[in-house]
């Protein structure tokens, strides 16, 4: 009988060590990875806050303090505030995937992650007698590579995204 009850808890002891350890990660003391290509530490926890340095993709931080979404981090001698969303508990791969391509959106345009979308869109549209589809893929994915990440980071504070909520 025990070894029965034993097999109905063994899931739920794995979920609970599980969640554990990510509520570990990140809060004060816990360990996180930077999950952008360039993490900008802030002095202080606002999007509008100034520069305190810059962390490269994938580097371990120590978490120092956490103030709702925005946690303090440090990286030895470097140390700021970052947006909870700019970090994960588990260190990103820093492969490329089997095309050659990066796998951080970081490294991807809009442009490059819609193409393999084209031969599709060409088959459906002639399918479906949508004659225009190619035509406006086409436009769209010309009009996505005019966007600059200046712009995406003006719209985001703007409209209040991301860590500029």
């Amino acid at each position: 009988m025990k070894s029965r009850t034993a097999l109905y808890l063994w899931p739920a002891a794995l979920a609970l060590a599980a969640a554990v350890s990510v509520q570990a990660a990140l809060a004060a003391g816990g360990f996180a990875y930077t999950k952008r290509f360039k993490t900008t530490l802030l002095a202080e926890p606002s999007p509008l806050a100034k520069s305190a340095g810059e962390l490269p993709f994938a580097r371990k931080v120590k978490v120092e303090e956490v103030k709702g979404n925005w946690l303090r981090v440090s990286d030895g001698p470097t140390a700021g505030w970052v947006f909870l969303g700019s970090l994960s508990e588990l260190k990103p791969d820093e492969g490329k995937g089997l095309d050659g391509a990066p796998l951080l959106a970081s490294n991807t345009t809009a442009t490059a992650a819609a193409r393999p979308l084209t031969p599709a869109a060409n088959e459906y549209s002639q399918r479906r007698n949508l004659g225009n589809a190619s035509e406006d893929l086409s436009w769209l994915l010309t009009e996505c590579g005019k966007i600059t990440s200046d712009q995406v980071e003006a719209y985001m504070k703007e409209h209040k995204k991301g860590e500029y909520q």
